[in-house]
């Protein structure tokens, strides 16, 4: 039975994500503003829309993840980054990154969810130290990469793109292997993240460890 999908407005809350639909859809409209922003990632929730719908808001009965502890690197990805090729950098091209992810192609999906409403709003959860991202280099080329946002020791990562075979790995390693997350939230199931080791997890379990990691933050 579908469950009543609630309208935001003005007011910066959300309702209980226990009353997501299905598929995960637990709201609709409000806007793209930091603080709202910041306020559903807090909660597990995330936006994800087209241009051509309204704002729709996410949270997942299930959650796709991956534990840097539990990360896989393949025999041939080690040897790629021994051989030194690529060269990671952390946030110094932030808006580069996201637009590459806006209109690199993918085969799971036509157009892009990345609107420039979307843009513009990750881009000033970076200026006020909320998004990062990840930036793989080869010859001084930006060919590689991923976004998202900070909760705590959670990265929430929206999106990553590639160039260059391994490119997207090659950040996603770096990210695990900083130091700095406990989690990192991949959102929905992919083939090639499964490959490294993201499993998924309950969204009680997800819930506890986002509270976790805001009461450490």
């Amino acid at each position: 039975m579908s469950l009543m999908i609630f309208r935001l407005d003005e007011r910066l809350i959300f309702p209980d994500t226990a009353l997501a639909e299905d598929d995960g859809l637990l709201a609709v409209g409000g806007d793209l503003s930091t603080e709202r922003l910041l306020l559903a990632y807090q909660n597990g929730i995330f936006p994800w829309y087209s241009d051509d719908t309204p704002i729709l808001w996410y949270s997942p009965h299930e959650r796709f993840v991956l534990f840097p502890d539990e990360l896989k690197i393949s025999k041939s990805m080690r040897q790629i980054l021994h051989s030194d090729r690529f060269k990671v950098t952390i946030d110094q091209c932030f808006e580069k990154v996201i637009e590459a992810c806006s209109v690199i192609k993918r085969n799971e999906q036509d157009g892009t969810w990345i609107t420039d409403d979307m843009q513009n709003a990750y881009i000033s959860l970076h200026n006020k130290g909320h998004a990062h991202s990840v930036e793989v280099w080869e010859l001084d080329k930006l060919i590689g990469g991923l976004y998202g946002v900070q909760i705590g020791s959670i990265f929430c990562g929206e999106s990553m793109f590639s160039l260059v075979s391994n490119a997207s790995k090659t950040a996603l390693i770096s990210l695990c292997k900083s130091g700095e997350y406990t989690l990192i939230d991949c959102q929905v199931h992919t083939e090639h993240l499964e490959s490294m080791g993201a499993r998924l997890i309950s969204r009680k379990e997800y819930m506890a460890i986002l509270q976790n990691a805001r009461v450490k933050s």
